[in-house]
């Protein structure tokens, strides 16, 4: 663990070359350390999410996490999220676009040992499944209770996100880690099931964890879900997949 750390907020140009914001936090000294780029959940770039960026740093990783709602402004991460979600949310084109460059900013940092991993919460776990089936050169690919990675009703695509996640699945190049609570409803245990099928038939190298006793967002201490329990074991099991993919 490290216990000396810098962190900072940057800037780096995203889809269409503009300028987004992203906090970043790693391990003093040269490294190389392996990265890590996290996407936030769908309520915001707040502080569940800064703290989880901190926390891979403190066990030895480069963590970046961009803020999507960036060309929204400055405010109360509730607030911004709140007008993010009344517009529709982001787009998949943006996203990829912003969360890959992201990651080319924290892949050529000096400290870099130049492999990544991505990691996301709630609608983050969608984006990371959909960003490690579409952006090339992706190490580790973990998904947290991603909803809407499988789309129960094909009414439901628009034209921010036309094609659900799971139908990109064959081009899925890096090992995929699972993590989902059993009382969730989105994604519930059929949903997981069938994603799980599709991996399997595919070929695709994964792991599934699934707690009972959890349901949505069990993760965030600062919500009635968190669950001390089921995240401490989940949180061991993203840290040693990541080791033995990253570094």
């Amino acid at each position: 663990m490290y216990r000396d750390l810098i962190c900072q907020e940057i800037k780096f140009k995203g889809h269409n070359g503009d300028e987004c914001t992203a906090y970043y936090a790693r391990p003093a000294g040269n490294g190389p350390f392996p990265g890590v780029a996290f996407i936030h959940h769908i309520p915001g770039w707040n502080e569940i999410c800064i703290e989880t960026v901190r926390r891979f740093a403190h066990h030895g990783y480069a963590c970046v996490s961009n803020n999507l709602y960036s060309r929204l402004g400055e405010g109360d991460a509730d607030d911004i999220g709140a007008r993010a979600r009344a517009e529709g949310g982001v787009s998949d084109e943006q996203f990829l676009g912003d969360f890959s460059g992201a990651i080319d900013w924290l892949r050529a940092r000096p400290e870099s040992n130049k492999k990544v991993g991505i990691i996301g919460y709630c609608s983050g776990g969608r984006q990371s499944y959909l960003a490690g089936c579409r952006l090339p050169n992706i190490q580790a690919v973990v998904d947290c209770w991603g909803g809407r990675v499988m789309v129960k009703d094909p009414g439901a695509l628009n034209a921010r996100q036309p094609v659900a996640p799971i139908d990109f699945t064959k081009d899925l190049k890096a090992p995929l880690l699972g993590i989902f609570g059993n009382d969730d409803k989105e994604p519930d245990p059929d949903q997981v099931n069938k994603t799980e099928e599709i991996l399997k038939s595919l070929g695709k190298t994964y792991e599934f964890h699934r707690y009972d006793g959890a349901g949505h967002a069990f993760f965030d201490w600062s919500r009635a879900s968190y669950r001390a329990e089921q995240a401490m074991d989940a949180w061991k099991k993203i840290l040693a997949f990541y080791g033995k993919h990253l570094a």
